[in-house]
């Protein structure tokens, strides 16, 4: 298929062509620049005495909202839900953007269209009628002899996550990776964990493109570094929560190069083994996290695995006790395995739940690093992307657990101004 394009102002043409000597339609595209409002607002509506459209029964109406553009036309922004076999439909309240209800022009014209639905998908039209932003926070009530009524309606103005990371929330970065047997001998070239003097390992690319953005939200730099699955000095006891630096009682190293390095120390000293356990190193981070709920601190996990887990039904467990924390948890599948559990616990499709209990947000985030190996062979924009789609939903989970919790960012501090010194000179 081809576009030809013509322009005109904000608005852009596109001819399609496909099948010679056919007309295949345009495709019209229209564009806006967004105001800069961050408000939201709850409406709810109902409306009495509604138009009888169906033969059998009464209505199944639903709402349609359009916010007018600056060409005058109209898109559509909001449906609510259909209430089925009624004239006095009360629809449930919904949460829009201020931005897409009218992009924060609050005299622009707003739309509202009421239909009754069909199976078919030829909804009946009832009727409609105009209204504005304006009218609807100054508590214009009814609209037309339809009787659409305003229940109520409440404005939040939405925080982000750079709102709270500005206000003092720190946010704490903790590694763990995967030293069992499956990732072959690191002294082997086709060892996950092979310790090439000229280039660095998939665990390595993995730890150092996600840890070099995610450390400039942590302001002193410094993070537990923890390994699972390999034997120990000296006794070879098997350990699924061991720090890299080979100090339990202070795990932490400085910045990525200081975690770069220790993990290179404990391939030379520890011995791959097994099993894949993950559920001591989330419930190692857990404990962190529950003993701080109060908004000013949150805990990111980031897990490097080459794949079978051994400990599923217990890391789906830590995983629903976490979710009830300021936590979130990445994990980076390495190498060729099949990843199907990882998808499971990412709960991206399926909530995760263990034992009947449901996790109360999601706060899994996988991966899999060989979707991000740029087979031209660069390796910084293939690393660009692991890092943007890794940390991709960490703000919003980040925001939720901040909303579930009704905690509001603190006011940024002010700017620094440094003193002005007098210069005074004795005449």
């Amino acid at each position: 298929m081809k576009f030809v394009l013509s322009s005109i102002k904000n608005c852009t043409s596109h001819l399609m062509e496909g099948i010679p000597g056919k007309k295949c339609g345009t495709v019209i595209v229209t564009a806006e620049e967004l105001g800069c409002c961050r408000d939201s607002v709850l409406m709810q509506f109902c409306a009495n005495k509604l138009d009888k459209k169906d033969f059998f029964g009464k209505s199944d109406p639903f709402l349609v909202f359009h916010r007018s553009n600056e060409d005058g036309s109209f898109t559509i922004c909001h449906k609510t839900e259909v209430v089925k076999n009624t004239l006095n439909p009360v629809w449930q309240a919904f949460k829009i953007s201020v931005r897409a209800l009218c992009n924060g022009d609050y005299d622009r014209t707003i739309k509202v269209e009421v239909y009754d639905w069909d199976r078919d998908g030829s909804h009946d039209f009832i009727g409609e009628f105009t209204t504005s932003y304006r009218e609807l926070s100054r508590g214009q009530s009814q609209f037309n002899v339809y009787e659409v009524t305003l229940l109520s309606f409440l404005i939040e103005t939405e925080v982000s996550f750079l709102d709270y990371i500005k206000g003092g929330t720190q946010i704490n970065f903790t590694v763990a990776i995967d030293f069992t047997a499956s990732n072959g001998n690191p002294s082997q070239p086709t060892s996950l964990h092979y310790m090439n003097p000229y280039q660095l390992n998939a665990y390595g690319m993995a730890l150092r493109a996600v840890g070099e953005i995610i450390q400039d939200y942590d302001s002193d730099k410094m993070f537990p570094a923890l390994g699972f699955g390999a034997r120990l000095p000296p006794d070879g006891r098997v350990s699924h929560e061991f720090a890299l630096n080979g100090n339990p009682q202070n795990p932490y190293c400085h910045g990525i190069d200081g975690v770069m390095e220790a993990y290179y120390r404990s391939l030379k000293c520890v011995q791959l083994y097994g099993p894949t356990n993950f559920a001591p190193v989330i419930n190692h981070v857990a404990r962190y996290a529950a003993s701080v709920k109060d908004g000013s601190q949150y805990f990111v996990l980031l897990i490097i695995t080459d794949g079978v887990i051994s400990d599923m039904a217990q890391t789906k467990e830590s995983i629903v006790n976490a979710s009830k924390l300021p936590m979130s948890i990445i994990i980076v599948g390495v190498g060729p395995a099949e990843f199907d559990a990882m998808e499971e616990l990412d709960g991206d499709v399926v909530r995760i739940s263990s034992r009947g209990r449901f996790a109360e947000r999601d706060i899994v985030q996988f991966v899999p690093f060989r979707d991000y190996i740029d087979r031209s062979g660069n390796h910084v924009l293939s690393m660009a992307r692991l890092a943007k789609d890794v940390l991709a939903e960490i703000p919003e989970q980040f925001l939720s657990y901040m909303r579930v919790r009704g905690i509001k960012p603190s006011p940024a501090p002010p700017p620094y101004t440094p003193p002005i010194h007098v210069l005074q000179t004795q005449i």
